[in-house]
């Protein structure tokens, strides 16, 4: 079992993944294509990881914004994946069949949330087959698909499995693990299930990371909150000697019904209640200082409640990135 590590300085770790983000790659750098981008976390994590990103999907127009700002080199398709055929990827991204080494993607994942209503017949349950069209065309190496914990859970548990099933039937060996991001850098207890799958001819077996960092407590991220709180009742209010909870999409709305519902809250000293800024929700989600947002706080801290944490990618594309050299 990996020790796990004690993280002393975060502000520190994220300026050492940044730099690793921002270093010039090799020639013989591994290769990515991003599918369901939003505004780029999981490219963030690709990049910190020394991957050479040749081509981003994304039709939502804030998270394109947000994307063109921060990786403005990376050629991005703005529009509904189902309209991208597999020949036009490759001409976008300037690989031919089989020559990818990873293809990501984070289908949208509504229907499976727990944060959310749970629809099974949810029509954006099917958007992962949109991802499998693609994943035959392209025939990469290896593909990395994130979700939702909620999609192994009760009926969902039916859709896990017509996943996993569709994912080998591209011809892929795969393996699916919930990883919670906390124990990798990132001060927040975020589930996601990671799918990993290698093609059948590459000599390796698909595997996920090991936790590698203690969870990272929310007083030492931003010492001055004395309790933090996800909307509901005073009840609710929980000492900052946790992990921050996960952050949903809705973490920044400004509307209430009852006390302090709809969003997360943080509390200081001397008695100070207030929701988190724009800042704190990117430093708990593990953007750098230096990643930028479009728009208002409330879309800002959308996109960081839908995106995999950057730190989190950074861990699972350095393993994958092993799996496959060459």
């Amino acid at each position: 079992m990996t020790e796990l590590r004690r993280i002393d300085d975060y502000p520190e770790l994220l300026r050492e993944a940044w730099a690793q983000a921002t270093a010039p790659r090799d020639a013989d750098a591994p290769t990515v294509i991003s599918t369901f981008a939003g505004c780029g976390g999981s490219s963030l994590g690709y990049h910190m990881a020394g991957f050479r990103e040749l081509l981003a999907v994304e039709w939502e127009q804030n998270a394109a914004d947000t994307f063109r700002l921060n990786f403005p080199h990376v050629p991005l398709y703005h529009g509904d994946i189902a309209s991208l055929s597999v020949d036009e990827c490759l001409r976008l991204a300037g690989v031919r069949p089989g020559e990818l080494d990873v293809f990501d993607g984070s289908p949208p994942c509504q229907g499976f949330s727990t944060a959310g209503e749970r629809e099974i017949g949810d029509s954006r349950n099917q958007l992962f087959r949109e991802y499998c069209r693609l994943l035959q065309g392209l025939r990469p190496r290896a593909f990395v698909m994130e979700n939702v914990s909620g999609m192994v859970k009760g009926d969902f548990k039916l859709v896990f499995a017509e996943i996993l099933r569709t994912l080998r039937g591209c011809g892929y060996r795969v393996k699916a693990r919930l990883l919670n991001a906390q124990f990798f850098g990132v001060p927040q207890s975020r589930e996601r299930m990671i799918f990993v799958g290698i093609r059948e001819d590459i000599n390796a077996e698909p595997s996920h990371p090991s936790g590698w960092s203690e969870p990272i407590l929310a007083k030492r991220v931003h010492p001055s909150w004395t309790h933090v709180m996800c909307g509901g009742s005073r009840e609710n209010w929980k000492p900052s000697s946790i992990v921050f909870p996960t952050i949903t999409k809705a973490a920044g709305t400004t509307g209430r019904t009852g006390y302090m519902s709809g969003g997360h809250f943080v509390r200081e000293s001397p008695g100070i209640e207030r929701r988190p800024t724009l800042a704190e929700f990117r430093d708990l989600g593990s953007f750098p200082s230096e990643f930028r947002f479009c728009g208002s706080r409330e879309s800002g801290v959308e996109r960081i409640g839908n995106s995999v944490p950057p730190l989190l990618m950074r861990s699972v594309a350095a393993h994958v990135r092993k799996l496959i050299a060459r």
